[in-house]
């Protein structure tokens, strides 16, 4: 039996790119041999086993054969038979496709290092056309390492498109989809994800909302919204604010995203015009009057935000939204409404509890003094 480390940690090595996880692969060895050591079975499609006591993955050497279309229609055979080189074989690029032993001797047989040093992200053989998930996969690799210079090799890009001609992307489910895109979300570049989609003909089989025309645009918010975060969801509302609310709802819904982030998108989506146009010194500097329906929309626009409960979440709105349209987080948007979140929020429902107001009556009177509140800070304070 022959331990070796395998896949990303081997890559990131090399590149001397941090790295936070470790896989390997065991080398004539059965389940048994493992169980008795100690290790703990977790795979469901092929064996893997924790390591009892550094809980890392070791998966025993295998091959595979397609049976069907889509990511899943795969039969795995693992045998004390299987060599290194053949389970080095079946992985998707030949970066990753690239073992070291305890002493730290490397097994390269597909020139791993070579593309390494020529930056190039290649496909191992041509197994990599059966399983189409490694197309969201190699965009993924793209986004994490084009700062460094990579591209994708040309037969690659050629082997991806071909893919996506056969229909093999129309099998993608959403679980792997959106598993592939929030772990996009957060590299170095994001938008080559969708870029490389885009090129490879898959980003309307992955993306259906996202036409050709508005394809530019999200790619150009998400790209400028990247340089002042990194933070997946604010980088997917980015991605979306093109969109209009319904393709942003069905987007969401189709891929399963998590509810945060369908709900900024939405919200960003919505809200946008509402947090810069209502912000106009030339409006305020006359002061308005109590009836003037512009301190019920903000009213209604702090309710309809949940700004109180979900403050991180109402100060990520602003932000996205100053910095889609270019704006400063010192500017007067930003300020305006941090500060009128902060008057929002002293209203102490609690003194009109002591005075015994209940039920109706008191929300009466936490609306009534959060108006007044809304009122005077733009009459006295914006004048």
């Amino acid at each position: 039996m022959k331990i070796y480390l395998v896949g990303g940690a081997v890559r990131d090595r090399l590149l001397n790119y941090p790295y936070h996880e470790q896989d390997w692969v065991v080398v004539g060895a059965t389940p048994e041999q493992l169980i008795k050591k100690g290790y703990r079975p977790v795979g469901k499609d092929f064996p893997v086993f924790l390591h009892p006591d550094s809980h890392e993955e070791f998966a025993l050497a295998r091959t595979e054969r397609k049976t069907a279309p889509g990511y899943k229609g795969f039969v795995f055979h693992t045998d004390t038979s299987v060599t290194l080189e053949e389970d080095l074989r079946r992985r998707d690029l030949t970066i990753n496709a690239i073992a070291q032993d305890d002493n730290g001797q490397l097994t390269d047989p597909y020139n791993g290092q070579g593309d390494i040093a020529q930056k190039q992200l290649r496909h191992v053989s041509d197994a990599f056309s059966e399983d189409p998930v490694r197309i969201l996969r190699i965009a993924r690799f793209l986004a994490r390492f084009h700062h460094l210079g990579f591209r994708v090799a040309t037969e690659t890009l050629r082997l991806a498109s071909s893919m996506v001609d056969a229909g093999e992307t129309k099998h993608l489910v959403a679980e792997r989809v959106w598993q592939e895109t929030a772990k996009a979300l957060r590299e170095q570049d994001p938008q080559y994800y969708f870029i490389f989609l885009q090129h490879c003909g898959a980003l309307t089989d992955v993306f259906t909302e996202v036409n050709r025309e508005l394809f530019d645009q999200c790619v150009n918010n998400l790209t400028q919204v990247s340089k002042k975060t990194d933070s997946p969801i604010e980088r997917f509302c980015s991605f979306c604010y093109a969109l209009d609310a319904q393709a942003i709802k069905s987007m969401c819904s189709r891929l399963g995203t998590p509810k945060e982030f369908s709900d900024l998108a939405t919200l960003t989506k919505q809200y946008s015009q509402t947090i810069l146009s209502t912000v106009n010194r030339d409006q305020y500097g006359a002061g308005l009057s109590s009836e003037d329906d512009t301190v019920g929309k903000i009213d209604s626009f702090l309710k309809a935000t949940s700004a109180i409960r979900k403050q991180d979440r109402f100060k990520q709105l602003l932000k996205l939204v100053i910095w889609l349209q270019s704006k400063s987080e010192k500017g007067l948007e930003y300020s305006f409404w941090l500060t009128l979140l902060e008057r929002y929020r002293e209203v102490d429902p609690q003194r009109w509890i002591l005075e015994g107001y209940t039920g109706a009556a008191l929300g009466l009177e936490i609306h009534r003094e959060r108006i007044e509140r809304i009122q005077a800070y733009i009459e006295s304070d914006l004048s």
